[in-house]
């Protein structure tokens, strides 16, 4: 039975916005999704068509596009390893106890037809990337930005000219005075 007052604990009830668990973790404890549906699938295609491999060397090159900042778990991996190789777009032979890798005809043609959606994927890998070196952020900081992406959700896309103007100075105001103030560092110097 679910606790009528734990979504409770997490508001803060002078403002009403959430207080969140801590940056990088949604979703009953795991970190963020990083990859959208059938990203995974695709990118998987295209490194095995770059170069035959193990499963465990995908996860490899995979934490290397993303300089360290993830690393896929081999409980995402290989059911989609399997996923593939059951529909025929890769296929894996044994090789020294382990599966290798590579891709079919299909796979090929696959690949082929699905240029454009590579290339977004490859485009959000590096979106995914700064956002999650962004998760180094104090929690403090993580938490008001969530609090902002929420206020602007209330919105629900009823904006008049005026708010939209307000709301723009205010933000792009906002980002300059971040940018702007020194640290308390950089005044030490």
């Amino acid at each position: 039975m679910r606790d009528h007052h734990a979504h409770r604990d997490h508001v803060d009830s002078r403002d009403g916005f959430e207080k969140r668990p801590g940056p990088g973790r949604e979703r009953g404890g795991r970190g963020p999704r990083v990859f959208a549906p059938g990203d995974l699938k695709l990118l998987l295609l295209a490194l095995i068509a770059e170069q035959p491999c193990h499963g465990y060397d995908l996860i490899r090159q995979i934490e290397t596009l993303f300089d360290g900042a993830y690393s896929p778990s081999p409980g995402v991996i290989y059911p989609t390893l399997t996923f593939l190789e059951e529909s025929e777009m890769i296929s894996g032979d044994a090789d020294g106890g382990k599966k290798r890798y590579t891709l079919t005809d299909a796979g090929r043609v696959s690949l082929t037809e699905q240029a454009v959606a590579l290339d977004g994927v490859r485009m959000r890998i590096e979106v995914s990337k700064r956002s999650l070196r962004g998760h180094d952020r104090p929690a403090e900081i993580h938490e008001a930005v969530h609090n902002l992406r929420h206020a602007l959700q209330m919105h629900h896309g009823r904006w008049s000219p005026e708010e939209i103007l307000r709301v723009r100075d205010l933000l792009n105001n906002t980002a300059k005075a971040i940018v702007d103030t020194p640290t308390s560092q950089e005044r030490a110097e």
